[in-house]
């Protein structure tokens, strides 16, 4: 039945699904003769102030959808989300959910429409760190093994999905949504200097004008452990009377910093602390930094794709092609592995790595393509049942 409108209901629940989404929304809606598509957003990252930054930011339409679910332990939140989710679906009756990425409203969505029946659409499948101490981990392997159509950002991936037995023909290696967004963006980011000028006498204003590092710490095992939060403090004053750094600080590190006495270890003109950022801030704070410094998994791509020298303060990474092909080393919280990764920077420029493959922008108007090919076929199929 050619010509019929596939209803997808795209699922938003936490900061990384705004950067991933967007560029769907926009495709989507140009392929508005194909494709109606429904935003929800299951209310999983609670800060509205943030949330509306980003929305705003990125051009994202207004959810039509808030679930309004909030904070809570992963149990807590997971159920919330599924709990609150199924009446929707029942309600909507949509073509296909579309997930993205590993955070918890990814699985609790998955889930709740895989045991209704409906497929499931998730983005940036396949990825794999390896480490079932993360929760990411758990999220995406499991929303992998439930998911009808599974879009990759390398090559990698699909090998991954392919070892853990599905099926090639449910895999398509489409390049990365989130580089769409910030090709989208890249010319509208936000000049750091605006940021440090604001900081006036409280930071070595000249020092960060001649270059700075970018910092970013969140993951539990670095920040809620107070010995691995006090090494990597350490190494940041260390690095910063060499480089200064920016350091926007996630809500979950600074109480972390509060709670161990460690505010101290922060106290330095050549350290500016900031509030969580947006993203158009966050972008120019990365595309202008000599170096980044981070536990994010987001932002190892988001340096690949912008050139610049990640230093990654993890034990692995689900995201190898930044490794392998981009500008991205893994160091954990080795004090040694840091200070050679940093010293390499300053002195040699650090790693050099190149563009993967398909992260050229297009990566959203791939899936729709495949979306479309897809669910006129779901449709077709529900017709001759009917």
């Amino acid at each position: 039945m050619p010509g019929k409108i596939a209803k997808i209901l795209c699922i938003v629940g936490a900061r990384p699904n705004f950067m991933k989404i967007a560029p769907i929304m926009r495709v989507f809606e140009r392929h508005s003769d194909r494709i109606k598509a429904t935003l929800l957003h299951t209310g999983q990252h609670y800060d509205a102030a943030m949330k509306k930054s980003f929305f705003d930011q990125l051009h994202i339409p207004e959810p039509d959808i808030d679930l309004g679910v909030g904070s809570g332990s992963h149990a807590v939140q997971t159920a919330e989300i599924m709990l609150r989710f199924e009446p929707v679906l029942d309600e909507l009756q949509p073509t296909a959910v579309l997930v993205l990425g590993d955070v918890n409203s990814t699985i609790s969505c998955a889930l709740v429409a895989v045991k209704k029946g409906i497929p499931v659409i998730h983005v940036e499948a396949g990825l794999r760190s390896y480490d079932r101490g993360m929760p990411e981990e758990v999220n995406r392997v499991l929303t992998d093994q439930i998911s009808d159509l599974l879009f990759t950002t390398e090559r990698s991936a699909e090998a991954n999905l392919l070892r853990e037995g599905i099926s090639a023909d449910r895999i398509h290696f489409v390049g990365n949504v989130m580089i769409d967004t910030l090709r989208y963006n890249l010319d509208r980011a936000v000049e750091p200097m605006n940021l440090f000028s604001k900081a006036g006498e409280a930071i070595d204003l000249p020092a960060f004008e001649a270059g700075y590092g970018l910092v970013t710490l969140h993951r539990p095992s670095n920040v809620d452990n107070p010995v691995n939060l006090k090494t990597l403090l350490t190494e940041l004053k260390a690095i910063s009377e060499r480089l200064p750094v920016a350091f926007p600080v996630h809500p979950r590190t600074a109480q972390r910093v509060k709670e161990f006495g460690l505010e101290a270890m922060l106290d330095s003109p050549r350290i500016l602390q900031l509030p969580p950022q947006g993203y158009l801030e966050m972008l120019g704070l990365m595309k202008q930094a000599r170096l980044v410094l981070t536990d994010s998994g987001g932002i190892q791509e988001e340096t690949t794709a912008l050139g610049v020298p990640c230093i990654t303060l993890r034990e692995n990474t689900e995201r190898p092609i930044t490794v392998d092909e981009g500008t991205n080393t893994i160091v954990g919280i080795d004090p040694q592995k840091i200070r050679a990764c940093f010293d390499d920077v300053l002195a040699n420029g650090g790693k050099r790595g190149r563009v993967p493959e398909y992260w050229d922008g297009c990566a959203a108007e791939r899936i729709a393509e495949v979306v479309i090919q897809w669910s006129q076929g779901q449709i077709s199929e529900a017709a001759e049942v009917e």
